[in-house]
């Protein structure tokens, strides 16, 4: 775990928390550090879970699968941050989606009851913890209220410029690499990856925007 402390440090869980206390929070919090391999289930759907994760190297996605096994990507999880925190503390019998991890990686899990219940000694970081929680399932609310405007789009170019747009915003530049392959942006975006790669090249040649796999430049 010591080998992982500049990572800890950046996550917004433990924001506010003494580098000091990092190590013992961890023994505190019953965190159990694993392994994954490329395209390995984290999490299945159906199954119940009490332990959300962080990612500590690597990445994961939240993918859901309909019952034609129609595939959506719902996010992306990058190294730092968390995933499947509110279906844990939501205690809900069948997880409504699957965590696969799309890079070798390696994550750490967390039982959210630790959180929410102090422990014996009453370690004074818990009410920060609970805080820190509150405001990281808050953003992603926003995020995903965020996505929610693209795939209401009513054609693929139209979603495709509203995510584009949104990236470059968050970038602070028109130049800007995205997270996903070409077939997993069809997926977050719910459209038809042929449909949309059309679009991308109708985009390019009206002098809209240039790309290279995952690089893309708005004119």
């Amino acid at each position: 775990m010591k080998k992982y402390l500049e990572i800890l440090k950046k996550v917004n869980l433990f924001k506010g928390i003494e580098e000091s206390n990092l190590l013992s929070l961890m023994s505190c919090l019953s965190g159990k550090l694993m392994h994954y391999e490329k395209n390995q289930t984290v999490f299945m759907s159906g199954e119940t879970i009490n332990s959300f994760g962080i990612v500590l190297s690597g990445q994961v996605q939240i993918v859901q699968e309909d019952y034609y096994g129609n595939r959506s990507i719902l996010a992306n999880i990058g190294v730092g941050n968390l995933f499947a925190e509110s279906f844990a503390c939501a205690q809900i019998e069948m997880l409504p989606v699957s965590v696969i991890a799309t890079t070798e990686s390696e994550l750490l899990f967390i039982d959210c009851r630790k959180i929410a219940n102090p422990c014996a000694t009453a370690c004074s970081f818990h009410s920060q913890l609970i805080q820190n929680l509150l405001h990281i399932t808050a953003m992603k609310n926003i995020s995903l209220t965020q996505k929610i405007e693209f795939i209401s789009k009513r054609t693929t170019r139209e979603k495709l410029i509203a995510y584009l747009s949104a990236e470059a915003q968050k970038a602070g530049s028109n130049c800007f690499c995205i997270p996903f392959s070409r077939q997993e942006l069809a997926d977050y975006l719910s459209v038809d990856r042929s449909a949309m790669s059309a679009e991308l090249s109708k985009l390019r040649n009206e002098g809209i925007l240039k790309y290279k796999k995952n690089n893309f430049e708005l004119l």
